[in-house]
């Protein structure tokens, strides 16, 4: 007769007392019924440690060149609205600028859908060297664009063509490097390790924002129209040809390697179209809760790291050099945390860290930005870093908590929707429509009130998230990181399986 749930709780802390969260009990017990003995070594994979350094650093160097350009493109909005669109009002130019930095977002949905059934039937690293190509290729070809005074109405086309193509190629970027590094990482470990591919973003964001207050500061105001915005742009090939380097030297994820489930096999052996309507039918819970956390994540990524910048210029009316070093600081500050925040979410939990964040913004959401409003230097960095340390807590348990939402066959292409439908309605829009709204409203705490409904949103979706720290992904083998880890959870498992038959056979 099968145990009951108080007993199967007691029958694991009597195997491996004051070790196990609950969501690991519920997991190991449930894979001891499946496989009705203890584990064995060839039920635990270890991850050699050298292959997954470089699977992440890889990841997080494409995550880095990837943002550094949608930077560039934010901290320069005022700059390219002047090149592309002359003719329009200083308000008119920015909100032409955003409309084009959206429209990337508008493809997004399209990549995921193409890259990711891609990434799920011919392999994680193939996928991710391709997308790394296109980005790379739309952001040098920006740099090149001649300015709408040269070829007129050509010019904003073209600048638009570019940015649809880096959308496209984004679509399978962040779904297919989250999924990459987190079927890399122990289960242990998968918090702080999944937080270096967003430690390589705000890396990006960082180098993208101090590059351009540095062109600020040496170049004059012709200058920086004539040319200097061009030269981030064109930084952005040779960063390209290394990311591709790395990435080819990858070796397939373990995860999509194993393919233990036969119904996971016959998944990824299905067309893209079978595939897709797999997810909507069986896995459209996750996906919701997946978009509900990409809203969360992004609406305050892209209203601090899009939108900010363009706000203290044209709305608190500073200079551009102070809007960016202010960003900067933010950046700085992220990247400082995020990984202590990734490991937190390992020790913790996900869901603790993502509840706590998003409370967090709907009550200090307005405070932070009448610090930003106000007069002198350290108020407005008390309000950046208050937004910067909650943008943290949003980014840092993404890459882990977001792929373990999937199985391992249908992982890459969930996450492509789930992910890009949510940033391409909410995140990539966020500075179009706060800058609209504040334009059309006169209201300057209009992008507080866009955050606060975010957390209400974020915090909602943490109610049906479920916890999975340190659980393995589904559909794969439990992963650890040493020889020493394998035999511990192989001894764990064996008394853990003796007290549960102990305890099934005293009924």
């Amino acid at each position: 007769m099968p145990l009951t749930p108080h007993e199967r709780r007691h029958a694991v802390a009597d195997a491996h007392p004051a070790e196990l969260p609950e969501q690991v009990r519920t997991d190991l017990l449930r894979r001891l019924r499946r496989h009705k003995r203890a584990f064995r070594e060839d039920d635990v994979q270890v991850v050699e440690r050298p292959l997954l350094r470089r699977a992440v650093g890889a990841s997080a160097l494409g995550n880095c060149m990837e943002w550094f350009d949608f930077g560039v493109y934010s901290y320069l909005a005022a700059t390219l609205g002047k090149v592309f669109f002359p003719g329009a009002s200083p308000a008119a130019q920015v909100i032409s600028s955003f409309a084009t930095f959206a429209a990337a977002f508008v493809v997004r949905p399209l990549g995921g859908l193409v890259f990711g059934p891609l990434g799920d039937k011919l392999g994680r690293q193939k996928v991710l060297a391709t997308t790394m190509i296109m980005m790379a290729v739309g952001t040098f070809a920006i740099g090149l664009i001649p300015s709408y005074a040269t070829i007129g109405v050509a010019a904003p086309i073209l600048l638009l063509v570019a940015r649809m193509v880096q959308g496209f190629s984004t679509g399978g970027e962040y779904g297919g490097a989250t999924t990459f590094v987190a079927e890399y990482s122990p289960d242990r470990r998968r918090g702080f390790l999944s937080s270096w591919l967003d430690f390589g973003t705000f890396v990006g964001y960082a180098l993208g924002s101090a590059l351009v207050t540095a062109l600020n500061a040496a170049l004059t105001d012709d200058q920086m129209l004539a040319w200097g915005w061009r030269v981030p742009f064109l930084i952005a090939g040779p960063l390209g040809v290394i990311g591709l380097y790395m990435r080819l030297k990858l070796e397939e994820s373990p995860a999509f390697q194993q393919q233990l489930d036969s119904h996971e096999k016959s998944l990824a052996q299905a067309s893209a179209g079978s595939e897709l309507r797999s997810i909507v039918k069986e896995h459209w819970r996750p996906v919701l809760v997946c978009m509900g956390l990409v809203l969360l994540y992004n609406v305050t990524n892209y209203m601090v790291t899009g939108y900010l910048p363009t706000y203290q210029t044209e709305t608190l009316g500073r200079s551009s050099g102070s809007a960016d070093v202010l960003v900067l600081v933010a950046m700085v500050w992220i990247v400082v945390l995020i990984t202590f925040v990734g490991r937190l979410s390992d020790r913790v939990g996900r869901r603790p860290v993502y509840a706590v964040s998003a409370i967090g913004m709907i009550l200090l959401a307005v405070p932070s930005f009448l610090l930003l409003k106000a007069h002198g230097t350290w108020l407005p960095i008390l309000g950046v870093l208050i937004l910067a340390t909650l943008l943290a807590g949003f980014a840092a348990p993404s890459a882990a908590t977001l792929p373990a939402l999937f199985p391992t066959a249908v992982r890459y292409a969930a996450m492509g929707i789930g992910f890009n439908i949510a940033v391409a309605a909410f995140g990539g829009t966020t500075p179009l429509f706060t800058a609209a709204l504040v334009d059309a409203t006169g209201n300057d705490l209009v992008p507080a009130y866009y955050l606060i409904a975010a957390g209400v949103i974020g915090l909602v979706t943490v109610r049906f998230l479920p916890e999975s720290a340190q659980v393995p992904l589904k559909g794969s083998q439990p992963m650890v990181g040493s020889k020493q880890e394998q035999q511990d959870l192989i001894t764990t498992s064996g008394r853990l399986y003796r007290a549960t038959e102990a305890a099934s056979g005293r009924r």
